[in-house]
């Protein structure tokens, strides 16, 4: 887990999705989602403060 400052904020960011947390619980809480299922939760992400900007590339 990262931590950033973001507009006065600290967040704590998952280091496997990039969204951002204002605590440090919730955040690995979704890390650790994120690790065992390659997938995030949405009762998870829900609470996302920061959410990352994601490019869609065409194979």
């Amino acid at each position: 887990m990262k931590r950033s400052k973001m507009e006065g904020k600290t967040l704590f960011l998952c280091e496997e999705c990039g969204l951002g947390y204002t605590d440090r619980e919730t955040a690995q809480k979704c890390e650790d989602w994120c690790k065992k299922t390659g997938t995030c939760s949405l009762e998870i992400t829900r609470k996302a403060l920061y959410k990352r900007d994601l490019s869609v590339t065409e194979s």
